[in-house]
């Protein structure tokens, strides 16, 4: 759920009763409201037409300015206009240092406690801390203590009713987040495009890369083939012709090489041999 989103449920029973009622009685409606608990926005209240006629009596005046307090100024407010305003009770008073710090954080997420100190008039650390805390539980704002760095920060409040002559304001500045945040997306566009752009070129060169590759490769691989079966058609052919040489010739014989005592013994008897016919010539 929203923060405030049940807080004009709770100013309902108010509008009803303010249809019906003028000066005196109008007066102590506001009284009422303002100090009623839950009841934190008070635009529809403030534009009823039996309300605003209250600015002309003197007397009941200072009620409509006051009604004009809780719906879009501050504490701050309160201190340098106290003289032409109702005295608050202690819930209003609540009420109204809690609305403040939404307007504080309107214009920045960080808060110190120094600046909220003085801007809520408190007069010690741990009583700014419940106030923030009984606002967090109300559902005004969510944020978190930063007890360490001494600050509050703010992740989002309620909204709070827009002061007269501030829409123009407002308009404008929804203009320039809304031209800002163009720009940005646009930016983001480019740089999405640039690197789908460059992420496809990789892509692409990596490609390129492992077809290189697969085609060296495979050349190599072509080259090794070549060469053995080059040399081994070599070696068969030269096979082939030494088989077919000793084929040809009938008379090719292999004859073993006799033993070395084989010789001796044979180189021997011959001697021998030749010997004995020397001997028969002489004869």
């Amino acid at each position: 759920m929203d923060l405030g989103s049940n807080f004009p449920a709770k100013l309902e029973p108010f509008l009803l009763m303010a249809k019906s009622v003028k000066g005196a009685a109008a007066a102590k409606l506001i009284q009422d409201a303002t100090s009623a608990p839950g009841v934190f926005v008070f635009s529809e209240l403030l534009e009823l037409p039996n309300i605003q006629e209250l600015a002309k009596n003197e007397q009941h005046e200072k009620f409509l300015s006051l009604l004009q307090l809780f719906s879009y100024k501050t504490y701050q407010d309160y201190v340098e206009h106290k003289d032409r305003l109702p005295p608050l009770n202690n819930a209003q008073m609540i009420k109204l240092k809690h609305l403040s710090i939404v307007s504080l954080a309107a214009n920045r997420r960080i808060l110190p406690y120094a600046d909220l100190l003085r801007a809520l008039d408190m007069p010690t650390i741990r009583e700014l801390e419940d106030l923030i805390i009984d606002a967090i539980y109300l559902d005004i704002l969510r944020g978190k203590l930063d007890q360490k760095e001494q600050q509050l920060e703010v992740e989002y409040t309620m909204g709070r009713d827009l002061e007269p002559g501030k829409l123009e304001e407002v308009l404008a500045a929804l203009q320039n987040w809304a031209a800002t945040t163009s720009a940005v997306l646009s930016t983001l566009d480019q740089k999405i495009h640039q690197i789908s752009l460059a992420t496809e070129a990789a892509k692409q060169a990596e490609q390129e890369h492992e077809k290189a590759l697969q085609a060296n490769l495979k050349e190599v691989f072509e080259k090794q083939k070549d060469k053995s079966l080059g040399g081994g058609m070599m070696n068969r052919r030269g096979m082939h012709m030494g088989l077919s040489d000793r084929d040809r010739d009938p008379m090719h014989m292999d004859v073993d090489e006799p033993p070395e005592s084989s010789k001796s013994k044979n180189r021997k008897a011959s001697q021998d041999t030749q010997s004995k016919t020397r001997k028969r010539n002489r004869f």
